[in-house]
């Protein structure tokens, strides 16, 4: 369940999702309270036995409008809740790295995304929900999305899924035993 992050993985690497019988649900653009909107038809309704949430970015941006951090969290932990009262186990992922948005260029990310990670991971912790850690992996020294990973300074590329793969698949093996 994710944005455009999630949307292109699928179309870069659609094996991936189909070898593994996973289901890719992203909508570019989206912002969590968007996602929260459509959680029961994109994730709820297809009964899943784990549900990974991958969300925040969009709304550090400000896609639709200011929302603060603990506002973000708030909706990604109602995402949570509704999977766990519909039996889904959760996977909570960090928000990737990003120095700036091309379509908000006066937003400066990097403060905000270490923030949410915080909340996110925290709960996580709190909440017995597994946090799944893409950040520490795809982050430079700049606090940015690593160059080699990323078709810009927001979105993974081939390489970046390649890196992202391996990190997801242990995530669900944990969640499933």
């Amino acid at each position: 369940m994710g944005n455009s992050i999630t949307e292109k993985w699928v179309q870069f690497d659609p094996e991936f999702f189909s070898k593994n019988n996973y289901i890719g649900r992203g909508i570019s653009g989206q912002t969590t309270s968007q996602m929260l909107v459509r959680f029961r038809q994109d994730v709820i309704d297809l009964n899943p036995e784990v549900v990974v949430i991958h969300a925040g970015t969009n709304d550090i941006a400000g896609n639709t409008g200011p929302i603060t951090v603990p506002e973000i969290a708030a909706n990604i932990f109602s995402m949570v809740e509704l999977a766990q009262a519909h039996d889904i186990k959760v996977i909570l992922a960090s928000v990737l790295p990003a120095s700036s948005y091309s379509w908000s260029p006066s937003i400066n990310p990097i403060e905000k995304i270490g923030q949410l990670n915080d909340f996110i991971k925290d709960y996580a912790k709190k909440n017995n929900v597994i946090y799944l850690d893409y950040y520490s992996a795809m982050v430079n020294d700049e606090k940015g999305l690593k160059k080699e990973y990323g078709r810009d300074t927001v979105h993974p590329s081939l390489k970046g899924y390649e890196v992202m793969a391996p990190l997801v698949k242990e995530a669900i093996k944990k969640a499933l035993n």
